[in-house]
Parts: C-alpha cells; structure tokens; sequence
C-alpha cells in the first residue's frame, strides 16, 4: 500500500482505525517530496517540523477520539499566496521573496482545527498572473504526466503536488480558471467555488472581485469533504454568505437521472483539439446513459468573456499591486534613491517580474482619466451580461457542461513569447469568475497519452449539485484513478 497515493476517505478509515498514524502518513509525504519533487518542482517551501508537529498532536486527538474529522491527520500543500504565519508566503516573486506573515489566513485557521498537516507551500505563476506556472520568479513546475509539458497555472504547484502524490489534497485559488485548468492538465478534481462561498481573509489578492480558494482532490468525494471544512462566513470578510455551508457528501450518491445537463454551442467550436472534443462527447454519452436530459443552451456573450475578464484583471490588479512599493514590507531596493519615489520605481522594476509589469501597465491605462468609460466601466457593463447568460442558461437545467481547455497540456517553452497564445488557453474558464458562478474540474480522459478536464458549471451556491453529478460520472469511469508513472501503486 502506497500511503501517499491514498484518498482523503481511505487515509482517514486507516488513521480512525489506528492501522497506520499521522507521523507514518506525514513522513512518507515528506519522504517523497525529498526524493521525487526535484524532478517536479511543485513545492516553494516544504514544512518538515511544523507537518510531524501537526501529525503529532493529530495522532493524539485520534488516540482521544476528540474532535476528530476527515481531514484529521492528512497531509496537504498549500498555494502560495495563502498566508501561513511564521512560515514564508512568497506569491513565487522575488518582490515577497521573504516575507513570512505573521497571521493565517481564515482558512489556514480552518484547516488547523481540523486537524490537517500542511507539508508546504506550492509554487505559482507570479501573483497569480499566468496559465502555465511559468511566470514564477523561482523555477518552473513540470507536468507529472510528462515533464516536458506544463501543469497550467497559475495553481500549477498545487496540481503537480496533488497529481505526483506529494500530498492527499491541496488548496488552490482561481482568479480565472486557476484551480481548473491545472487540475485538467494533471488528472486531478478541483473546484471553484461560489464567489463568497469561501473566505479571502489572508490571500494576497490578484483580483478581489474574482478570487476564490478552492481545493484539489483525486476524486469529488474528497473535494466535498474538504470544501466542506474551508467554506462559510467569516466577519473578517465582507463578501462571505451568511447562509450555512450544507453537508456536501450527504447526498452525494444521490442518482442523477431526469437531471438536465446543459451543453453550451458556444464551447464547441473549431480550434479544439481532436482528442479534448472526443473526450466531451464521450463524457455527455456517459451522462445520457445515467439518465440525464441532454439540452442544448446558450451562453451568446461567451466571446467576450475573454476581454472583459482580462481588462478587468489587469485594472483590479494594478489597484492591488500598488502596496508593493518598497517602503511598507517585502523587497525594498535603494541604491543611491534620491527620493522615496526612487525606492518606488527600483523596488517594483528588481521585484516583479515581466508578466506582473505588462499587466499592472495595461491596468494603469484602463483606469486612467479618459479612458476608464471606454474600457474598465464597459468591462463591468458586459460583466453583468455574462452573469445573466450563466443565468438564463441554469433556470432551464441543473447543470452545464464544458472542457477545461481547447487543448492538453503544452510543452513548456512553448506559448512563452506569446502572451496572447498563453491568455487564449483560459477561454473556457474565465467566464465563470466574473459571473461568480461555482465550476467543478473534472479527469475525463487522455489524448496523446495526455490527461483532458472537463469543468461542471452550476447554479450560484449549488456546489451540492455539482458534486452530486460529478460523482456519479466517477462511480462509472476510472480516469480520475489513473496515476501518472511517478505514481504507479506497488
């Protein structure tokens, strides 16, 4: 039995049963971070004493039999742009390269009284800008399935960690398919939850108005159960629901059939890769087999999703970046500075990286006098629209349906010099952020020996229901328990 392999829910029946304990389960991750992560590379900062002290005091609340829950006991990363007190939180830029906070954020609190251990932080593409993990001042993460290729980003760290076994479960956060599209290109499960299902009290903000952390998984079991413990309000963040976090596994084996899944026209266009089409299809098949009503929808303004998510990123992040100034915390470079404007200009030119600069620059222009009508309020304008598409499309079905990417996992190197290229890898995933609305990512299948995702898309606060169909599709499929080499069972 490999421990590191495990789900969530066999993990936590061995560790109640008392067949294996936390400290055996902990060092066999940081085992194997030590031995196969240099290959990988998905982890910033590893936690070795703060995870056996976590495993420790776990196995002690087991022993007790108090206070003892699913995640009790397991191991897991952590994004990092997720504030850990006393351990480094670094957004993988050199402009926070050192910074350790000094408070957790609402759900790293949350995961501690659960009794998870954390084993590290996970690398990112620099503040979130990027779809490859690319853009991380430190290294570049590589793809489990082959390491030539990319894992997506910018939660790229968080799937490799989940996909090669160096954790059982991770948390991401997507700004605009950023847990969704590396779960796809890693064969992981990853959802992004209700905006303000989930607090962002202590994440380094990329976009206010689109972040949402959310967990990755091998199975949606296990995200349930994990979104579950990370998820309700939190008086230190106004965005949050009042409204009680529902059991999510509860009625997770409920059977789909008569449900209506909805397959949006405009997500099935020329330019997908043969492989990710054959995929969907055979998904919706599936789904038709286990008794749901396939329905044709509409989502008519999807094309501008691209654009308005875009522009709005990069005016909310120039906003958010401007903290970084070098006279508060994190990087501050003064060499022969004149004035505190020269700290300024020198700290943010050492500290952030081409990606960050390009977009905070174009955000700058978007909001700047003469141009904010034209630009940032038309962006907020079509914003509403692409809400009220996702809308109209679920008062007429309980669910949509859609790949997570046009293609499978580039190789790295590959759309580097093409920002464009590299923004249009997100078409089917920005959409959501800026309606708000809940998606889970999903393994559907290979193409050229590569993993394909596919994302559920659902009604506001109904991740129940997302879970509930995407469950039943893996009670009949086996793609999500297909392991890359570096993984295989013994």
């Amino acid at each position: 039995m490999e421990l590191t392999n495990l789900t969530i829910q066999e993990a936590s029946e061995l560790l109640k049963s008392k067949k294996i304990s936390s400290v055996e389960l902990t060092k066999a991750t940081l085992d194997r971070i030590h031995n196969v992560d240099s290959k990988v590379k998905s982890y910033v900062t590893v936690t070795d004493e703060l995870a056996l002290q976590q495993a420790k005091q776990a196995d002690e609340r087991i022993a007790k039999g108090e206070n003892v829950t699913p995640l009790t006991g397991i191991p897991f990363s952590m994004k990092d742009c997720i504030s850990t007190r006393n351990v480094r939180t670094t957004c993988s830029s050199k402009i926070l390269e050192n910074y350790v906070p000094q408070y957790n954020a609402t759900v790293t609190n949350k995961l501690a009284d659960a009794g998870a251990v954390l084993v590290g932080k996970t690398n990112m593409d620099e503040f979130g800008m990027g779809s490859s993990c690319e853009n991380s001042a430190f290294f570049n993460t590589h793809n489990p399935w082959d390491l030539n290729r990319v894992p997506g980003g910018s939660s790229g760290g968080a799937a490799a960690s989940m996909s090669a076994s160096l954790c059982n479960f991770s948390i991401g956060e997507d700004t605009g398919g950023s847990v969704r599209m590396p779960a796809g290109f890693c064969n992981v499960t990853g959802i992004k939850p209700t905006y303000g299902r989930v607090s962002r009290y202590g994440l380094i903000s990329l976009v206010s108005s689109f972040d949402c952390i959310g967990p990755m998984t091998r199975d949606a079991y296990d995200c349930a159960t994990v979104l579950e413990a990370i998820a309700g309000h939190d008086e230190k963040d106004s965005t949050t629901y009042q409204s009680a976090v529902p059991s999510y596994t509860q009625n997770i084996n409920k059977p789909i059939k008569g449900m209506k899944l909805g397959i949006s026209k405009e997500y099935f266009v020329a330019g997908m890769e043969a492989g990710v089409e054959s995929a969907m299809q055979e998904a919706i098949r599936t789904y038709e087999k286990l008794g749901m009503e396939i329905k044709e929808v509409s989502l008519p303004h999807t094309k501008y999703g691209l654009p308005v998510y875009y522009l709005l990123l990069f005016a909310e992040a120039s906003s958010n970046l401007a903290r970084f100034d070098g006279t508060r915390f994190g990087l501050s470079v003064s060499d022969n500075a004149k004035d505190v404007i020269d700290i300024y200009l020198q700290t943010r030119h050492a500290g952030f990286g081409d990606e960050v600069k390009r977009r905070m620059m174009l955000g700058a222009y978007a909001l700047s006098a003469g141009y904010y009508d034209a630009y940032y309020l038309k962006a907020q304008k079509v914003r509403t629209l692409l809400r009220r598409d996702f809308e109209t499309a679920l008062a007429s079905c309980d669910i949509l349906l859609a790949p997570t990417c046009p293609t499978t996992a580039f190789k790295l190197g590959e759309k580097t010099n093409d920002p464009l290229a590299m923004y249009l890898s997100d078409i089917y995933v920005v959409a959501t952020n800026p309606a708000g609305v809940p998606a889970l990512a999903l393994p559907a299948g290979f193409s050229k020996d590569m993993p394909v995702g596919m994302q559920l898309i659902g009604k506001h606060l109904d991740e129940a229901t997302l879970f509930q169909v995407g469950h039943a599709y893996q009670q009949v499929t086996d793609w999500h328990k297909r392991l890359p080499s570096l993984c295989h069972r013994r």
